[in-house]
């Protein structure tokens, strides 16, 4: 059997041929390098800093709102007071305000107004709140005022990082897309006398 046209008789098999490795694009430009560079840096910082951010905001936000929680607590206090005056109004109205009348731990007696819900008579109960001074003032912050403040604050801080991140990317792009744009032009400026004596010939 003759070994003619078999694989071993015809000659050495032709070079591998190695694919361009990612990143030898002739096409890609220096520009384009930066910008997938930038925008690697850009995500990593997004990722990592807007948690952090955010986090870190909510907690303070929720520490400072505690310690008002603390000291609104320990300066005021709940007291009974009585209605001077009705209340006119259905029960499905909005709260409005209304004179109250109510004694101060030294025995005196006080006056003032408050927001009450409508359709009271006079002499009704109500329930006010009073700093040391024995002024009406409203409710101390309660723990879930503090806890959503916290929230809120780390939203908006986690909102305005991701912003931040889209507005940068733009940014980039933009004056990358500039550059790109003057080094077309220059490129034809070369280029298109060259281009366009082909048709005159």
């Amino acid at each position: 059997m003759s070994a003619q046209g078999s694989p071993s008789a015809s000659g050495p098999p032709p070079p591998h041929q190695e694919h361009p490795s990612k990143g030898t694009n002739p096409l890609r430009r220096t520009s384009d390098r930066i910008e997938s560079w930038l925008l690697i840096f850009f995500m990593f910082a997004l990722v990592l800093g807007m948690p952090t951010a955010a986090l870190g905001a909510g907690l303070t936000a929720y520490e400072s709102s505690m310690r008002a929680v603390q000291t609104q607590s320990a300066q005021r206090h709940e007291v009974t007071a009585r209605l001077t005056s009705d209340v006119k109004g259905s029960a499905e109205d909005a709260k409005r305000q209304a004179p109250v009348r109510w004694t101060d731990d030294n025995g005196k007696v006080r006056t003032g107004t408050t927001l009450v819900e409508p359709g009271k008579p006079k002499g009704a109960t109500v329930q006010v709140w009073v700093d040391r001074d024995g002024t009406l003032t409203e409710p101390p912050m309660s723990t879930l005022n503090a806890k959503a403040t916290g929230w809120l604050v780390g939203g908006m801080v986690a909102a305005g990082v991701t912003a931040g991140f889209f507005a940068a990317r733009t940014g980039v792009r933009r004056l990358l897309d500039r550059r790109r744009y003057a080094q077309w032009e220059a490129e034809w400026v070369l280029v298109e006398p060259v281009w366009s004596a082909r048709f005159h010939r």
